[in-house]
């Protein structure tokens, strides 16, 4: 039996409340939001430099899948990447994962993380972790509790117990509570034995399992159905869409951790870890701006920012100069298609803009203008009444799929790279400074067979010019 340390990623969120920058078809974690790698990327590097360190488990939205494979080649890392078909919390997402990972008798202990947390003290952490795993291998559910040090009404609270040992780092777990209000925040932080919840949690596959035997066995059965159909292809995991969307939705707290501080005859022995390693959930504007590098005035900026007189104060661009004055504790964040405005107390309230905006159907709720795709990406660069102007780039050896589109015709400019084009039962090289016009209802598929990526600009040009316009005859990706 192999019982390596198998790091689980979670994947699942959409990161609301940080729109524009992260939409539901491209959430934060797939962002570089404080570093030069992004937040996935991130996370699933936090264990390296741990012994009996396993490839990843990942979880995530089936949609998210070419992002967060690309994202892991950058890395230079394998790993299991398991699909749901639809987002059921992060109870049914671990218990795959813990399902998956006893494939072949192993009973691996799995190190869970979101995908969208930041940690700054990476060696504190590993560090903890470490102990961790310990008590783990001993058949304990271990959980990070965050040392509090203001009064947050924005996150659950775990209560610490006594020590495991008298010279421990491990606490027994007393109590698991809800997000506080202000007052009864203050009093946990006076109090010294509350310490803020991370999502964070450190056990063996068989540890989780075995409690949710006792505590959600729906859950249990409906992961197990799931799996007992699923498909591989390559490193993805194909959960089955059917079974799956039986399965009840519930968070690994409230599924299994509560019930164990409990002590409940039967389930796991719990204990909780204090932590203090510049730790954040990044779940708003304001949050994000507390963890990155800040000027004397405390300012923090990304991108091509000019600020007068601020303080405190987050700017972001992503594609323009974007200028502030005499501006305190507020956030501005520019993307192509939409900007942010707000204080620093109401960026919690960003999702209701996102709901707004869901309501009216549309699309920047849900998408940036820059659209990533398997073989690359296209950007909206211009639309209007039947016609729309399109920026796209393929990646060297990637192809679209061979489609027609019923509504539109298509005007296709090389910028840099070579395009093997099928139009028909043509085939033919369109390089730099030359093009060609593929007619409304002729087959057709555009590829890049060199070795530097394809820029083109595509004018479309019909009555209807929607993404749903696609029939695909044949598709390297498996889209259908």
């Amino acid at each position: 039996m192999i019982n390596k340390i198998t790091p689980v990623v979670l994947s699942g969120g959409s990161g609301t409340r940080l729109w524009p920058l992260s939409r539901e078809k491209y959430p934060k974690q797939l962002l570089p939001l404080v570093g030069d790698n992004t937040m996935l990327q991130e996370t699933v590097a936090r264990l390296d430099g741990i012994a009996d360190l396993a490839d990843p488990f990942l979880v995530c939205n089936e949609e998210h899948r070419f992002a967060v494979a690309e994202q892991l080649r950058l890395l230079g890392k394998r790993g299991q990447i398991l699909l749901e078909p639809f987002g059921r919390n992060t109870a049914p997402a671990l218990t795959l994962a813990a399902l998956w990972a006893q494939r072949g008798g192993d009973d691996p202990v799995l190190v869970v993380m979101p995908a969208d947390h930041v940690i700054l003290e990476g060696e504190v952490f590993r560090g903890a972790v470490t102990r961790a795993v310990g008590l783990a291998e001993q058949g304990l559910a271990v959980t990070f509790g965050i040392t509090p040090d203001c009064p947050e009404t924005g996150y659950g609270y775990i209560q610490r117990g006594e020590r495991i040992a008298p010279d421990d780092a491990a606490y027994s777990l007393a109590r698991f509570v809800e997000k506080p209000d202000r007052d009864t925040a203050q009093a946990y932080l006076d109090a010294g034995d509350y310490l803020w919840n991370s999502g964070i949690f450190v056990m063996k596959a068989s540890t989780w399992l075995s409690a949710l035997t006792l505590c959600r066995p729906d859950i249990l059965a409906a992961c197990t159905k799931a799996l007992a159909a699923v498909s591989q292809d390559g490193d993805f995991v194909r959960i089955d869409r059917a079974e799956f969307e039986k399965c009840p939705s519930d968070s690994i707290d409230y599924a299994v951790m509560e019930r164990l501080s409990t002590g409940q005859d039967g389930l796991p022995k719990s204990a909780v870890i204090p932590l203090s390693a510049g730790w954040s959930d990044v779940g708003a504007w304001d949050a994000l701006w507390k963890v990155l590098p800040k000027c004397e005035a405390g300012n923090a900026t990304r991108g091509d920012v000019l600020l007068e007189s601020c303080r405190n104060t987050l700017a972001v661009s992503e594609s323009r100069l974007v200028t502030c004055i005499g501006l305190s504790d507020v956030v501005v964040v520019e993307t192509n298609d939409a900007v942010l405005v707000a204080r620093h107390d109401a960026t919690q309230d960003v999702k209701k803009i996102v709901d707004r905006l869901k309501a009216e159907k549309r699309s920047v709720a849900q998408w940036h203008r820059k659209v990533h795709r398997p073989w690359g990406w296209y950007d909206g660069v211009d639309a209007g009444e039947r016609f729309q102007v399109k920026r796209i780039c393929v990646k060297p050896g990637a192809s679209l799929s061979l489609q027609m589109h019923h509504h539109r015709a298509e005007h296709w400019i090389v910028v840099t790279g070579t395009a093997k084009v099928t139009k028909g039962d043509e085939t033919f090289l369109v390089t730099e400074n030359q093009s060609t016009y593929i007619p409304l209802g002729t087959r057709h598929r555009l590829e890049n067979p060199g070795i530097v990526p394809l820029e083109m600009i595509e004018v479309q040009s019909g009555s209807y010019l929607g993404e749903d316009d696609i029939v695909r005859f044949e598709d390297t990706y498996g889209r259908s």
